[in-house]
């Protein structure tokens, strides 16, 4: 988490031990249009490049409670075209779900008992596709999402929160990793 650059940086960043606290500005968030009317580009992700055969895997605690507070993976080419996946407090429990923008956003997601714990998502890139799987502490991974996603084009990825309706969300990024695809969508 030392590495990479912020895209809309953060009213504070800062390292406790090796993890990494983030607290997000009130109004931030990534969505395109669909629904909800407007565009929000305004989320804060420390991204990296993550070549077009690669993976990227980040680490948090949801330990948060407030009406659509966000924390997860982003993969981004630009601002119409990218991929946001993680656990958000939505209509009174924790949701995991993706968000899979191409000009428009569209969303996912599922309630899951993981208030407390930690939380690693991972996005594989292979192909024209993007794998994003889930879990929580060392357990078992979920496939969240198969997303078409531009082949043999770099991209960036990373670590992102949003607080769309508060002030004062921090979330406690314990890790990010990069490394090869999964070999197979299927174990």
């Amino acid at each position: 988490m030392s590495s990479g650059e912020w895209l809309n940086p953060p009213p504070s960043a800062v390292r406790d031990g090796s993890a990494l606290l983030v607290t997000a500005a009130k109004g931030s968030d990534f969505w395109r249009t669909t629904s909800y009317g407007y565009d929000r580009d305004g989320g804060h992700a420390l991204l990296s490049p993550l070549g077009p055969e690669a993976a990227a895997e980040v680490s948090f605690v949801a330990d948060y409670d407030q009406q659509f507070d966000q924390a997860g993976l982003l993969v981004r080419l630009d601002e119409e075209n990218w991929i946001k996946a993680g656990v958000e407090y939505c209509d009174g429990e924790l949701q995991l779900g993706a968000v899979v923008t191409r000009k428009v956003s569209d969303w996912s997601s599922g309630p899951v008992p993981w208030h407390g714990r930690e939380v690693t998502l991972r996005a594989s890139r292979s192909g024209d596709a993007v794998t994003i799987r889930a879990r929580a502490d060392s357990g078992p991974w979920q496939l969240i999402r198969l997303a078409p996603f531009p082949p043999g084009v770099e991209a960036m990825a990373g670590p992102y929160c949003c607080a769309p309706e508060r002030e004062g969300l921090t979330v406690r990024f314990t890790g990010v990793t990069a490394g090869l695809p999964d070999e197979a969508l299927h174990p």
